[in-house]
């Protein structure tokens, strides 16, 4: 947005975005090594008691030789994007004057591919440094329909995602997601409007209902991330693009009779429901 070396003074440019100069000199600080070994520790944490809040991870930190009190627990958490999975008056936090939608999948059954789709955000650590995955779903098949990857908690490679899926899928009846800022915000919300999608999020007491990509990120973690311990950005990048093709062609599920997600998503007509 700020082009250092054009004409225009960096000073001018700043003024005609409305844009404060301290913000562009900016160079944020890099993550300690001590704040990315307490990433990689609570991230297995996480997938293990995915219940646990800043208290009992701080405790599990200590039994392990890490220091770190609750106020540390909870800004590396923030920074992760994690937080405990129980029932609670609200869930993730829209962002200031963003909109939150109904939740639309109270007692609806979910009977066929491309009536329900859903996304959600994970961390996953590298050798260095870390990453955020974004996946969205088809909710009858546990189809991953398209998947990006950032280096940052934006809105953009969430719509990226959208768009790759919405582009090589059609639309489906309704998007569920959570109340989180990337979700809420008009930039993503409009891409889904313009498609002619119903629009869900969840409400209180919904939680429960993210089960389905949860499940897929312990799978990622378990069966590829952690295995691998990518390099960096383009390692990841081929890595997760071989183990989403086995995910949906080659592994299969227990709970879609021992098929996979690719033959579910295709044959609609002859498996019973699945929500």
């Amino acid at each position: 947005m700020i082009e250092r070396g054009h004409s225009l003074a960096v000073t001018h440019q700043c003024e005609l975005l409305a844009l404060s100069r301290s913000s562009v000199y900016h160079q944020p600080a890099p993550v300690s090594e001590q704040d990315l070994e307490a990433m990689r520790l609570l991230d297995e944490a996480h997938l293990q008691f995915p219940f646990y809040g800043s208290r009992r991870l701080s405790d599990w930190l200590g039994e392990r030789g890490v220091k770190a009190n609750r106020k540390r627990v909870r800004r590396v958490m923030r920074l992760m994007g994690l937080e405990a999975l129980y029932p609670r008056p609200r869930t993730s936090r829209a962002g200031k004057g963003h909109t939150v939608y109904p939740y639309l999948l109270r007692e609806l059954t979910v009977e066929r591919p491309n009536q329900v789709w859903a996304t959600d955000i994970c961390y996953l650590p590298m050798a260095r440094g870390f990453l955020y995955l974004v996946a969205v779903m088809d909710w009858y098949s546990r189809k991953v329909l398209a998947w990006r990857l950032s280096n940052t908690l934006d809105s953009d490679f969430c719509i990226e995602a959208v768009e790759d899926a919405l582009a090589h899928y059609g639309r489906p009846e309704i998007f569920n997601t959570d109340q989180g800022v990337q979700f809420t915000s008009a930039a993503f919300t409009e891409v889904l409007k313009g498609a002619g999608v119903a629009i869900s999020m969840d409400g209180k007491g919904r939680w429960v209902d993210n089960v389905f990509v949860e499940r897929l990120w312990r799978s990622v973690k378990y069966e590829e991330v952690y295995l691998y311990a990518y390099e960096g950005v383009a390692a990841a990048r081929a890595g997760l693009g071989r183990y989403f093709r086995f995910y949906n062609a080659e592994r299969r599920h227990q709970g879609l009779g021992r098929r996979t997600p690719d033959v579910v998503y295709a044959d609609s007509g002859s498996w019973p429901k699945a929500a």
